[in-house]
């Protein structure tokens, strides 16, 4: 097993003509703004990525990138329990463009889609109002879904998970389409 090392945006954006550059964030948000030549492979689609990301890496250091650092931490988890080397951007895409580095949006991209944070912010206020709702309309034991989805965010904050984002990144709006995901696959291996 590798262990992953992270890279300052000064050091990435010097470097970058020379790394294979993985954004791991939905298809939406990588619509939204990724680092220039960037190849979108969602989270949970790695391990079917796995053969093509260890052939990148056998030719050179791969970045791998999301919105702040935590989905790339899991996915250079990912790569490093099955060999493959690879390096994360501190900060993500957030601090990418905070220090003044461009990010490239695709010609006719809709910025529609949100950030999967923005999602988990608005899913997670809703049920708790609905809960807290209907716990005053119907019945006080409605309360404890919001509990439930307090006790939840708690947890995700202390092991730095996100069951919700879990669930929400296989919503069709976050969710690659195949040929996408193939033609990604294939401009990996030909990198």
């Amino acid at each position: 097993m590798t262990t992953p090392t992270v890279l300052a945006t000064d050091e990435a954006r010097t470097r970058l003509h020379e790394l294979t550059v993985i954004d791991v964030r939905t298809p939406g948000e990588y619509a939204g703004g990724h680092l220039p030549g960037a190849l979108n492979i969602p989270l949970d689609q790695i391990p079917r990525a796995l053969p093509d990301i260890r052939h990148a890496a056998d030719r050179g250091d791969v970045l791998v990138v999301c919105a702040s650092g935590a989905r790339s931490e899991n996915a250079g988890r990912i790569l490093a329990e099955n060999g493959v080397r690879a390096a994360t951007l501190s900060g993500g895409t957030g601090a990418w463009a905070a220090d003044g580095h461009e990010l490239h949006r695709p010609q006719g991209a809709s910025c529609a889609t949100w950030g999967m944070e923005r999602q988990v912010r608005l899913t997670a206020g809703v049920i708790v109002l609905l809960g807290l709702l209907l716990g005053l309309v119907v019945h006080p034991a409605f309360q404890l879904i919001s509990a439930g989805i307090a006790g939840g965010l708690v947890f995700s904050a202390l092991t730095n998970t996100c069951g919700m984002a879990a669930m929400l990144a296989k919503l069709p709006h976050n969710r690659p389409r195949a040929a996408d995901l193939d033609h990604t696959l294939a401009a990996l291996r030909s990198c």
